[in-house]
Parts: structure tokens; sequence; C-alpha cells
């Protein structure tokens, strides 16, 4: 047996999902609802008046045919005793002695037949109906132009009305994207949550709630930025003193651990102040052209470790040297703490790789991204390399991202501008 392959469900398109197409479907729809209901009930209204006159008409003129008809007189226009022409059953309803009337086409024209008992057989007139027909299609034609009118009216007047409020929650989630990607001082600021005794809809309601929101979380972070900044700035101080008493101390393994301890407590101290000045978001770059191999190839110097370079494809890029140090200097150092040798840094073109051959990235990083004092590798470290080279790299325009090979190990690809010389005017092109 083989298996079928189950079909795909066509996807509809992206602007089907919005407000402003689901309120005019549902404005369209009932409108026209509305207007076939109401149209139909004045069309059997009136048709039912138009063949109720028609048909008093025709009676009349059958009891005037009636009486010439006894009299001997001879029968009056458009009368006749078992015209051709006759509806069948209308003629049936005669002789068996009753009178009735029915609409028929005769010769091409709507017509309206009445008949009645004449001695066996059946005297009829007929009324030209033309005119009833007429005024019923008129009156048609008037309820859809009329509704056409009335639902074209009612949607664009129904979808400006949802527009302006679609425009006000779309203004109220691009603030909201604004602040998830750390713009704090975004607000919508809707008017309507100026005033309290103005009456507020549901979307000034929600806006107001935004704009509370942003202010809290903007003050809260702000006082834990200042405390991070103010705790750095005062250990760096009694640190400083630490460490030269530190150096006092007589060789052995106990000055040995206590200066180890107190270049780790330096280092965390050096770090909270980094990272409390990329929070702050006021940090300034100084740009300037540099080849990224060597770059790289210095970073690997500086760091002291036995990490490869290799160079596929060399590129100039325009960006501050000392961030982008920092930046590769914390990926490589990441990379020994926390992974396993060979580590491989790649330079190919802009984009600069760190992979180590370890057990990779914890499962919530290349996800969420770094967070600091957050590790998952033997509790070494303080989880602030990787924040900070995250943070480095925002402020020079870099792309940061983190991943796990698809062989194993842990894979950090940081793509930067790439610098692109033009051509001057007079310059030949090469061949």
């Amino acid at each position: 047996m083989t298996a079928r392959r189950g079909r795909r469900r066509p996807r509809l398109p992206a602007w089907t999902a919005t407000l402003t197409w689901k309120s005019a479907v549902f404005i369209t729809v009932m409108c026209c609802a509305l207007a076939a209901l109401l149209g139909a009930l004045v069309h059997v209204s009136v048709a039912g008046q138009t063949e109720d006159d028609f048909r008093e008409r025709a009676l009349t003129r059958l009891t005037t045919a009636s009486r010439a008809y006894e009299a001997g007189d001879p029968l009056p226009r458009a009368a006749g005793i078992d015209p051709e022409g006759l509806p069948e059953e209308l003629r049936a309803l005669a002789v068996r002695g009753e009178r009735g009337t029915v609409v028929e086409s005769h010769e091409g024209r709507p017509t309206m037949w009445a008949a009645g008992p004449a001695d066996g057989r059946a005297l009829a007139v007929r009324v030209d109906y033309s005119a009833g027909r007429e005024i019923i299609e008129g009156l048609d034609q008037s309820i859809l132009g009329s509704s056409v009118l009335a639902i074209g009216t009612t949607l664009l007047l129904g979808a400006f009305a949802v527009t302006r409020v679609t425009r006000r929650l779309h203004l109220t989630a691009q603030v909201a994207r604004r602040i998830s990607a750390g713009d704090l001082d975004a607000r919508v600021d809707d008017p309507r949550t100026k005033d309290p005794a103005r009456p507020q809809d549901e979307v000034a309601t929600v806006s107001g709630a935004l704009d509370t929101m942003a202010s809290s979380l903007q003050r809260k972070l702000q006082t834990e930025q200042r405390f991070t900044a103010d705790v750095a700035h005062e250990l760096r101080t009694p640190l400083t003193g630490l460490s030269a008493a530190a150096e006092l101390l007589p060789e052995g393994r106990p000055s040995e651990l206590v200066r180890d301890r107190v270049r780790a407590m330096r280092s965390l101290t050096e770090d909270l102040l980094e990272i409390s000045r990329l929070d702050a978001r006021n940090e300034t770059v100084d740009l300037a052209m540099h080849d990224l191999a060597t770059v790289a190839r210095g970073v690997v110097r500086a760091s002291g470790t036995e990490t490869e370079v290799r160079v596929l494809r060399d590129a100039t890029v325009e960006t501050d040297r000392r961030r982008l140090e920092r930046v590769l200097g914390n990926l490589v150092a990441n990379a020994h703490r926390h992974g396993a040798p060979p580590v491989v840094l790649t330079v190919d073109g802009a984009v600069v790789t760190v992979r180590d051959h370890g057990p990779g990235y914890p499962e919530y990083l290349p996800a969420t991204g770094p967070q600091r004092f957050r590790t998952e590798s033997g509790g070494k470290g303080h989880g602030l390399g990787l924040t900070i080279a995250a943070g480095q790299a925002e402020v020079i325009g870099a792309e940061l991202a983190f991943a796990d090979a698809p062989d194993g190990g842990a894979l950090a690809r940081l793509t930067l501008p790439e610098y692109v010389r033009l051509a001057e005017p007079d310059e030949d092109p090469e061949p």
C-alpha cells in the first residue's frame, strides 16, 4: 500500500488576518443581509399591491362583460368567450362556475386574465400587465441601486472608523516593540489618557497601561543600573588597596590564593562597570579602518591561548578596534573556559566565527542570548563575558549570534558591516 501525501491547506494572505479586513467583511455581509431582507420585504409588498390593483381592474372589466353578455349586447374590447390564449387552469375554473384571475404572457406581453362562467363556457377578459411589471422591475432596480450605495457608504465609513482604531493599535504595538528592543523612553502618549475627565475607550486604556508599565520598568532598571555602578565604583578603592597589600605578602601558597582572588574581584568589578556603561546606552565609538584578519591575529596572540586562526577571505571593516578586540577576546576566552579544544577562529570576509569542540551552549543561550550571572558549565565564571561581548557588538553595529555546530561544539558568529571602497571618478576600473 502506498501512503497518500496529505494536501496542504492553502494559506490565506497575511492581510486577511487584519482587523480592518475582518471588520470590512463583517460590515459587508451584514449590510448585504439587511439590504436583501428589506429589499425582499419591499418587493413582496409592492408586487402584491400592484397585482391586487390590476386584479381589481380585470374583475371590474369581467363584471361589465358579464352584464353585456347577459343582456345580449356586444362584448367589450379584449373580452370574449373561450378566447385564444386563455390559460387552461383558468378556463377549467370558469367552466366549474367560479371566477378567477391569473397573470400569463400573451403575445409576448405580460397579461392579467380574468374569467367567469358563461353558459358552460368561459367568459374572459384580459388587461395589459406591462405597466405593473415595469413598476416592479423599476422598484427592484431602485432597491438594488440604493442597497449598493448604502453598502458602499457604510463600508467606507466603517473602514474609516476601524482604520482609526487599528492605527492606534499599530502605534501601541510599535511602541511595545521599541520598549522590548531597549528604548525605554518610548511612549504612546495617547491624548485621551492625558485628561482624566475625558472618556477613554479600550485602546486608550491599553495605551495608558503600556506607558505606565514602561515608566515603572524604566525607573526600576535605572535604579538597578545606578546600584550596580555605585557598587562597582565603591569596590574599586578598597580593591586597589587590597591588591597593593597582597603584593606585600611573603611568597607562598596563601599569598598566591589571595592575589588570585583579588584579581578575580577586580576583574568582576571592571566587568560590572563596563556592563553599567553599556546599560546606560551613552557609549561613543571611535571608528577607523582596520583589516579584520590583523585584528583577529592580535586578539589571539594577546589571549595567550592555543587558538587556530583561519583566514578564508580578509576584509576591511570600519569599526572601533578596542571594542572589537574586547568582543573577540571574550569569545575566545569563553570557548577555552567552557568548551574544549581545538578552538578555531575563522575570518571569512566581514564574518568572524569562534568555534570550540565542547558540549555546546546551554539550551537557553542560542534562543534568548547570554544572561548575566548565569552559567551552566561547572560553575566557572559569572556569565558576564558573553553579555559584554553582545553589548559591545551592539555598540559597534555588529550582529552576534550563538548556535551549536552541526557536528558538535559551540559556534559564535560575529557579522560586521564591511567597508566598500568606491572608485574615484577618474580611476579606471580594474580589467
